[in-house]
């Protein structure tokens, strides 16, 4: 039933924090072995020749894949899918550790339960020397030990949609027809389609991976990216559900996706002083067009945050910006 390898992890090399070399450590490092590593370059200054040669050089399970140019994560994520051969994708980032033993206990959980299209697992956040839990750690707790189906969860679409906290069934990759776009905030529509497609989810409720990343933004979108992507990527995410008939998920992805549109726009340097406005009005637009009827607004400073966004009032929304509501939508991202 399962290919060998078990797994192909596709890295992109970008390593503008100087992490790559770590993350590869980790990553082989792991007694279980049953994997190919898809280390995926280009000719930018962000990718580090030397770790990377001295990757394939050093390790038999790892192959790299040179593009011929410059390219942001999601092109250089799917140059890196297309090469795998794996029974489960799983894509990490150069500033993404592995604690010891995780490769094995992901094994054995997906090969225990015959091989589930996802498996779920935990993430912590490395900053400012204290690790920070992922915002849905709560949700994978609850779980019980059997799979279950998407469609029974539509909590699973009010988390943040990271490609890395997860192992992806390559059959479903290849049915899905993922892809990951250009630009910035790559992954959000591209996890959403894959988590609608998918049949079976099951969970393993271990932290596995630690982001080490001293930027919250992701530092490698894209040559032409921008954080304005991210109301593409929502839109997508929004066709997808009523493309499968899942009205029962929006007000779950609805609220992820105001949370995300605050956080950015509290996060400072993340928006330019002329971009600020601009991204207001589009967040502002987007809650009017994809409110669920009957959505009622969290509680609390984030309730407020929501309310003014609704709004559309820019100027009301500078002169009411509070830093502990900053921290509060920073906690949920």
């Amino acid at each position: 039933m399962f290919s060998s390898p078990l797994i192909s992890v596709i890295v992109a090399a970008h390593d503008l924090q100087g992490g790559l070399a770590t993350c590869l450590q980790s990553l082989l490092g792991q007694s279980f072995r049953d994997i190919e590593v898809i280390l995926v370059a280009d000719p930018s200054p962000e990718c580090p020749a030397g770790v990377v040669g001295a990757a394939e050089l050093d390790d038999d399970r790892v192959t790299v894949v040179r593009l011929d140019a410059a390219a942001g994560i999601g092109p250089a994520r799917n140059a890196g899918a297309r090469q795998a051969t794996g029974s489960y994708l799983l894509f990490l980032d150069s500033d993404h550790v592995l604690w010891d033993g995780t490769l094995q206990a992901l094994a054995d959980r997906v090969r225990s339960l015959d091989g589930p299209d996802v498996l779920l697992f935990g993430h912590t956040r490395l900053h400012r020397g204290r690790s920070w839990p992922g915002s849905a750690t709560e949700l994978l707790s609850g779980q019980g030990a059997k799979p279950f189906s998407p469609a029974e969860q539509p909590e699973l679409f009010g988390v943040p949609a990271y490609i890395w906290d997860r192992l992806i069934r390559r059959e479903l990759w290849t049915a899905s027809a993922a892809a990951f776009p250009e630009g910035q905030h790559d992954e959000i529509a591209v996890v959403h389609r894959l988590m609608l497609r998918a049949t079976t989810v099951a969970v393993l409720k271990w932290d596995c991976v630690q982001l080490r990343r001293r930027h919250t933004a992701h530092p490698a979108g894209g040559p032409q990216g921008s954080q304005l992507d991210v109301f593409t990527r929502y839109e997508e995410s929004f066709a997808l559900l009523a493309e499968h008939g899942r009205a029962d998920a929006a007000p779950c992805l609805f609220t992820r996706m105001i949370r995300q549109y605050l956080f950015l726009l509290g996060l400072s340097g993340c928006l330019t002083r002329s971009e600020r406005p601009r991204f207001f009005q589009r967040a502002a637009e987007h809650y009017q067009r994809f409110q669920p009827e009957g959505y009622e607004r969290p509680a609390g400073r984030e309730g407020v945050k929501f309310q003014l966004l609704a709004g559309g009032g820019y100027a009301a929304f500078q002169t009411a910006r509070l830093p502990q509501v900053a921290r509060g939508v920073l906690s949920r991202s």
